[in-house]
């Protein structure tokens, strides 16, 4: 890390086609907010660094979701190739638009148990640690939310676009701070796994 403060920006992959889902996961509504608005309020929350906003499949009816809050939406139009592609290209975004970054936060949008004080978790434990990645750990793995130092970032470059970050997390395991992430792995790809997120109604 540099002298000063380390700044920590923020990536929000939320390019998907929500296929399995049949309608864009990012718009489904959860304790009152979409997920991309939950997400994006999390991450901004933070006050680290820019955020950035990965968008592909239905941009037009997300972004509008993110109009008035101070991030950055970033278009990409290959996201049908898979998630290294929406990875790479924010990381990519937050190089060269902000070269004095020091790590990267990925995140997902549907995430449900993703707070904004386990964002503030990891990126305490990396400043604490000084570990080049700091992963959520979750139903026996370890996964994003997930921090990246600068002397990781020529691995994530290096991602073809059909692989993610768990692969670099996996790496190199003694390089790898943990923070428990209880229920990490509940995520909206299923209409099953929407169901679960209703409220329950008194029988």
């Amino acid at each position: 890390m540099r002298a000063g403060r380390a700044r920590a920006g923020v990536v929000l992959l939320a390019a998907g086609g929500s296929s399995r889902l049949g309608h864009p996961k990012q718009l489904v509504v959860h304790e009152g907010k979409t997920l991309i608005r939950r997400a994006a309020e999390a991450a901004l929350s933070l006050g680290e660094g820019p955020v950035l906003v990965v968008l592909g499949a239905h941009r037009d009816i997300i972004a509008p979701e993110l109009v008035d809050l101070p991030l950055r939406i970033i278009e990409h139009p290959d996201w049908a190739r898979g998630p290294g592609g929406s990875l790479t290209m924010g990381l990519s975004a937050m190089s060269s638009g902000t070269p004095d970054v020091d790590a990267v936060l990925f995140m997902l949008c549907d995430q449900v148990r993703v707070t904004a004080s386990h964002l503030r978790a990891l990126v305490d434990t990396w400043r604490t640690t000084g570990a080049p990645i700091v992963a959520s750990g979750y139903d026996g793995t370890h996964g994003v939310p997930a921090l990246f130092s600068r002397a990781v970032f020529p691995e994530l470059e290096a991602l073809s676009p059909a692989q993610g970050a768990r692969g670099v997390i996996a790496h190199e395991p003694t390089r790898v701070a943990i923070v428990p992430l209880p229920g990490g792995g509940e995520d909206v790809d299923t209409p099953v796994d929407l169901d679960r997120l209703a409220p329950r109604r008194p029988v």
